[in-house]
């Protein structure tokens, strides 16, 4: 019964945290909600403020909240992918430990994301690769957190008799604020940036991706998938892509997010012009755009993560995943990446985070 589940959404301030506490409470799950602050982003979701590396402080609010389901939502980014395996593998050990002996965990989901396939940070699309992803390709040879995040789960697994499953978004498209890896929202800014300055809205990315075949991953996706694999045992003990389902090219769907933005899509020059060499001192801009139209007090560090979606947008190599497993398992959910991005540019307008059309 959906009555006795108790879930845990582990990073649940983050985009696919967010939209999984969402998701599961639209479908009338009990939903606790862990953060560092003990911050949740709606009343109806029970607030956990745990540190994951502090293991003491961890297992006393598992004692808490004992949930029947997690959904793990969260990963910390350090200078090395060695210190990254250490550190995140620590966080999900120090989570899922304390939960064994009780019996309640009948089942955790991950969310990790194509850098299974692409690599790490330090090694990104270094290794030879074939599109479009599929789940049933080796692991890399390379360190990889998400790795070493997916042996703690199968270790604890193994140990604690609960059941797992593997997620894994391409670029994640959604609502959330203060997330360091949000293109949709750094996007907006990138947009309302251009209509106060004059810069030219041009695609900041390389030749490859502007032009190769691509795809992205709404956060209401990858939530409905995380929900139903928790529920369906056929989904069990299984890793799953998930992307929208649509593919496109970058210079297709440039001018459908200008015109979203209320910003001439400018051509194309034919190579990258990162965002973070352009607007690197953009930050008075910004709080004058801010001030000007009345919006919600933010900083642009806030919302805009450069750095991220210059990396997306700028990778020499055709990048996009195949659903086929996830649709032969039974999830048939899929979402038009236009209404993606147009949706989210909407619900920023409404809550006064980017400025109105016009």
């Amino acid at each position: 019964m959906i009555d006795d589940r108790r879930a845990l959404v582990v990073g649940v301030t983050g985009i696919s945290g967010n939209n999984t506490a969402r998701q599961l409470l639209a479908e009338g799950w009990e939903v606790h909600g862990l953060s560092r602050s003990g911050t949740v982003p709606e009343s109806a979701i029970h607030p956990v403020a745990a540190d994951l590396l502090d293991a003491a402080a961890t297992q006393r609010a598992m004692a808490e909240v004992r949930p029947t389901h997690v959904f793990y939502c969260t990963w910390q980014r350090r200078p090395t992918e060695a210190e990254n395996c250490e550190v995140n593998a620590a966080m999900m050990t120090n989570l899922l430990d304390p939960l064994i002996p009780s019996g309640d965990l009948e089942h955790v989901a991950l969310v990790t994301g194509l850098k299974h396939y692409l690599g790490p940070f330090e090694a990104y699309a270094q290794t030879p690769m074939e599109t479009p992803f599929r789940e049933e390709l080796p692991r890399l040879p390379n360190l990889n957190f998400y790795y070493a995040q997916e042996d703690v789960l199968f270790d604890a697994a193994e140990r604690g008799g609960f059941t797992w499953s593997v997620h894994r978004p391409h670029t994640l498209i959604g609502w959330a604020l203060g997330n360091a890896m949000n293109m949709g929202v750094t996007l907006a800014v990138y947009g309302a940036l251009s209509r106060e300055t004059g810069e030219p809205f041009v695609f900041p990315g390389s030749p490859e991706q502007f032009n190769g075949v691509t795809d992205v991953t709404d956060a209401r996706l990858l939530a409905k998938q995380l929900v139903w694999a928790a529920s369906t045992p056929e989904a069990w003990n299984q890793a799953f892509n998930t992307v929208n389902g649509d593919v496109f090219r970058w210079r297709q769907l440039w001018p459908v997010v200008a015109g979203g933005l209320g910003v001439p899509a400018a051509p194309y020059p034919g190579h990258a012009q990162p965002l973070a060499e352009r607007f690197a001192d953009a930050a008075q801009v910004w709080d004058r755009i801010v001030a000007k139209h009345d919006l919600v007090p933010t900083k642009l560090e806030e919302l805009a993560s450069w750095w991220h979606t210059d990396g997306d947008l700028g990778r020499p190599t055709e990048t996009f995943a195949d659903m086929s497993k996830s649709r032969a398992f039974g999830f048939t959910a899929a979402q038009d990446t236009r209404r993606s991005f147009l949706d989210l540019f909407e619900r920023l307008r409404a809550n006064r985070i980017i400025p109105p059309l016009g």
